[in-house]
């Protein structure tokens, strides 16, 4: 008994094998997608017939007979089950591979047959041979047990590749899977671009892995293919017949079968091919390896890459200035994973932009144009797919100022205005319904004929573009006239008269009018063979109703009426008083009916005609007040009489007047350095003025001055400067605004002149006292016209100058002992602190101990040099202003200042103590030499002596 196992499918086949050229050689084939089938038998007979089948519960499968060809179908085989054969006769089994699908047991009917038992892998097995789940690549060894047998090796082929198909596929990316065999080692795949014949070589794929490859097919059709490839891809030379050879790609194993991140079933190997090139048909071919190196039967599939198109590109809603478009993508996919590039192209511009659905509204159109229209899908590389194109008239704008223009019994004219169209379609309906009467006109106005008289139509106006575009329709509606007086008018009216004119609805020349007018006072009537009449002898100021019925034999038609007021007479003896802002006006009438009347007061701003005030007054009142006017601004008043509040005076009576101007409110004074001149400021006054007028004074001194206008509409400020002042004095200004022949009350202001240098002093420092280092100096106060003098500095210099600059007023003590200059100040008096010298005259104010080596401000008052020649000068300032360093030394530049000539030089004389030290020392040095001179004259006298004994009495 042989049991097979099938896979997916349904059947094994018992198949004699003839190939083998041996008699009773059997072979169990797999049909259909079989994975393999088991063999195992009993001692087998001579002969071969089946006898039974039986799967793995005992139950008897269906076969059917041999056929002539040895074969035998066993059918209804359960998948993964075990169906068991059995035969008749059995002879001694040999193993050998017959294909990539089957294994062929073979055996020899002779005598010792039914001494052997066949075992499969694990030997003898309850009596029965076992093939059991043999797979690619195997080897079984079927060994007999007796010493006397023989032993087979069977070694099967890789299977076939199968369960090849397209997992996934989009326009970019194709996943391909494959079931596996336990027995095969390796994969490798050959992906044809079937367009170009472009091969790519990917190998080293391993069972149940998951990769992810890019091909790079390059974009070029210059790889070809020279010859036909054999069924496992080798021709009878085993060489690859391509004429150029595949690009050889070996990726890596994203996802192993272990690992914990492999999405797709674990049982299939996967190849994810990127980067592919959409609308392109593509040939993936499959090869089995066993592990050393036997390849088995390929499997290929072809495949289309997806072309991304847009399709179905259509305007659902279109006006003058805007559109939306709506298309469809030729992916299955969500369209929302692409973006879109819209290019809309006019007749002068063009533009592009970018969305994420299937449709777009673009808007700021021109009307009337002929846009192209193109979108392309967007791939997240960048990447267009095929676009979408159509061409699309957008409508051209409504007409506007669709208008009435004149209408009659029969006809209605019609006016109206567009920028775009050249072409209008009107059509009329009588009362809103019923069949419409069309027209048509290139022009901007109709005139529609043919209406009933005393009928409602509606207008409609559709502007016509083009392609046949139309845009937006406009209405309006209309009566036809009745045959009846209208349009009346009052030509021209007077206090007592008024001329009339009116129209009739029919152009008949043979009417008569009846005019009928009626007033508080009464009502008469008078008739006209014209369509006008003028009426005479009436009353000022009175309300009349007219009424005119159009009469032609006998027959009166539609009435018409009109009401008038007669003119109102002139207003006169105008009275006006003013103030800066504001005037009051009265004025008479005489008129019987003017208490009825109301007065309409235009008052207008000379020079300034958009600057104009209404007042209207209250029934009979004569009196008015204008308020909110300009200062000093001339004015014309108009008073017109009404009636009625409609009808006015012919002429009115009229007066000009003035605005008191505006006085100047203030103003401020500013001293102009070191000038006898004050700068007068002040803020323009509000309104017009023609002019000021300045008073200046100081005790009996007095001065008037006349100046220009000025406006205060920009917020400008006056500015004028009086000059020839005195320094340093307080004056009285008063400022007068003029305008109108009026001048307004002053501003007032007391004013005090700056100061500047103080004047020279004619003469020069008195130096009163000597002493070897010091001097004293005496100076009187300078002249305090040009300011009041706020301090002084003594000046000593060895130079010869005779006037100091400003330049020594930052010279001190220091530099002059140092050597940096002769010059240098030695002492600073301000006024606050000033030292007056007690009984002197009055010509000398102030006196300086110089040397006394006190320090003043940032200058010390140092010791002379002794047998020096000093001179001195006075600075006087009316402005004192020391450096902003800090160091007390006065700022020359920024300060005022004038000085006095320098003194008479003076010469110090010699320090006594270095006289009494000379004449102390020429004594003692004389002591000395003679002290010498006598002991010296003294030892040799002495020797002398000694030598010849002469003693000292000799010597006197």
């Amino acid at each position: 008994m042989f049991p097979a196992v099938c896979g997916a499918l349904t059947a094994c086949r018992l198949v004699p094998t003839s190939s083998l050229q041996r008699d009773g050689d059997l072979q169990i084939v797999c049909e259909g997608n079989c994975s393999n089938c088991e063999l195992s038998t009993t001692k087998a007979q001579e002969n071969f017939p089946v006898t039974s089948v039986t799967n793995s519960s005992g139950q008897i499968q269906q076969f059917s007979p041999a056929d002539s060809d040895g074969n035998t179908s066993v059918l209804g085989v359960t998948s993964g089950k075990q169906p068991y054969f059995t035969f008749s006769e059995s002879s001694p089994l040999e193993a050998v591979i017959i294909s990539t699908t089957h294994v062929t047991p073979t055996w020899k009917n002779d005598a010792t047959a039914s001494d052997y038992t066949h075992g499969v892998k694990s030997g003898t097995e309850n009596g029965q041979i076992s093939l059991s789940n043999q797979t690619s690549g195997v080897s079984t060894d079927s060994t007999p047990e007796i010493v006397s047998g023989t032993s087979g090796n069977a070694t099967t082929k890789p299977s076939q590749t199968f369960g090849l198909r397209v997992a996934f596929v989009n326009v970019t990316q194709v996943v391909l899977t494959w079931e596996n065999d336990n027995i095969i080692a390796t994969y490798w795949m050959l992906l044809e671009d079937v367009g170009s014949q472009e091969l790519v070589n990917i190998t080293d794929l391993k069972p149940r892995c998951q990769y992810e490859v890019t091909p790079y097919f390059s974009e070029s059709n210059e790889t070809q293919r020279n010859a036909l490839v054999t069924e496992n891809g080798l021709d009878a030379s085993n060489a690859d017949s391509r004429s150029q050879p595949p690009r050889i790609l070996t990726p890596q194993c994203k996802y192993p079968p272990e690992s914990a991140d492999q999405s797709s079933d674990p049982s299939l190997t996967q190849v994810q091919l990127l980067g592919l090139k959409s609308d392109t048909l593509y040939k993936a071919t499959v090869y089995p390896q066993a592990e050393d190196g036997t390849e088995g039967q390929p499997q290929s599939t072809e495949f289309k890459i997806k072309s991304i198109r847009v399709f179905d590109l259509q305007v659902v809603n279109i006006s003058a200035t805007s559109l939306t478009l709506t298309w469809k993508i030729s992916d299955n996919e969500s369209s929302s994973v692409y973006s879109y590039k819209i290019q809309v192209a006019g007749r002068t511009d063009s533009f592009n932009l970018t969305v994420s659905e299937t449709h777009a509204v673009i808007t700021a159109l021109s009307s009337s144009t002929l846009y192209n229209i193109t979108v392309w899908p967007l791939l997240s590389d960048g990447s267009e797919g095929t676009p979408g194109f159509l061409q699309v008239y957008t409508h051209p704008s409504p007409v506007f100022d669709f208008r009435v223009t004149n209408v009659s019994t029969r006809e209605v004219g019609l006016a109206w205005s567009s920028n775009d169209s050249n072409s209008f379609e009107i059509s009329a309906t009588r009362n809103g319904t019923g069949k419409p009467q069309v027209e048509t006109t290139t022009n901007q106005s109709i005139v529609i004929g043919g209406l009933d008289p005393g009928t409602k139509y509606r207008f409609d106006i559709v502007p016509e573009g083009p392609n046949g575009t139309k845009g937006e329709s406009r209405t309006v509606y209309s009566r036809t006239d009745s045959s009846a007086v209208f349009d009346i008018r009052v030509v021209s009216v007077s206090t007592t008269g008024m001329q009339l004119e009116w129209r009739n609805t029919d152009n008949a020349s043979d009417y008569v009018y009846r005019v009928i007018i009626k007033s508080e006072h009464g009502s008469n009537w008078t008739n006209s063979s014209y369509e006008g009449i003028t009426l005479r002898d009436l009353i000022p100021g009175t309300f009349y109703n007219i009424t005119i019925f159009p009469v032609v034999d006998h027959v009166q038609g539609i009435s018409s009426s009109t009401a008038q007021y007669t003119r109102p007479s002139d207003v006169f003896n105008i009275k006006i008083s003013t103030n800066t802002t504001a005037a009051t006006l009265r004025w008479q009438n005489s008129d019987e009916a003017s208490s009825r009347y109301t007065y309409r007061l235009l008052i207008n701003q000379d020079g300034n005609s958009g600057n104009t005030t209404q007042i209207v007054t209250g029934l009979g009142i004569t009196s008015a007040t204008v308020t909110e006017l300009t200062p000093g601004s001339s004015y014309t008043v108009e008073i017109f009489t009404q009636v009625g509040d409609v009808t006015e005076s012919l002429a009115p009576g009229w007066q000009s007047f003035c605005t008191d101007p505006a006085p100047v409110a203030s103003f401020h004074c500013e001293v102009v350095p070191k000038k006898p001149t004050l700068v007068l400021k002040w803020n323009c006054p509000v309104g017009t003025n023609t002019g000021f007028k300045v008073k200046v004074s100081s005790g009996d001194w007095k001065n008037l001055t006349s100046l220009e206008s000025c406006s205060s509409e920009n917020s400008s400020e006056y500015r004028t400067e009086v000059t020839y002042l005195n320094f340093s004095t307080v004056y009285n200004i008063s400022i007068f605004a003029l305008s109108c022949n009026k001048t307004t009350l002053p501003a007032q202001n007391t004013c005090l002149t700056g100061i500047t240098d103080p004047p020279s002093p004619d003469g020069s420092p008195n130096i009163t006292s000597i002493s070897h280092n010091s001097v004293k100096v005496k100076f009187s106060e300078f002249e305090a016209s040009h300011g009041p003098i706020k301090a002084y500095a003594l000046i000593l210099t060895t130079g010869k100058d005779i006037w100091p600059s400003e330049d020594v007023l930052r010279y001190t003590y220091e530099d002059f002992k140092k050597g940096a200059s002769d010059t240098y100040v030695t002492y600073l008096i301000t006024t606050e602190e000033k030292r007056r010298s007690q009984g002197l005259s009055g010509a000398l104010k102030y006196e300086v101990n110089v040397g006394n080596e006190s320090t003043t401000h940032g200058y010390y008052n140092g010791k002379l040099e002794p047998l020096g020649s000093y001179r001195a000068s006075v600075a006087g300032f009316t402005n004192i202003t020391f450096n902003p360093h800090g160091d007390g030394l006065i700022d020359g530049a920024e300060s005022y200042v004038s000085f006095s000539r320098y003194s008479d030089a003076v010469f110090l004389p010699q320090d006594p103590g270095v006289i009494c030290g000379a004449v102390f020392g020429c004594i003692f040095g004389a002591l000395v030499i003679v002290a010498v001179g006598g002991f010296i004259f003294w030892r040799k006298k002495r020797k002398d002596a000694k030598n010849n004994d002469v003693s000292f009495s000799q010597i006197k």
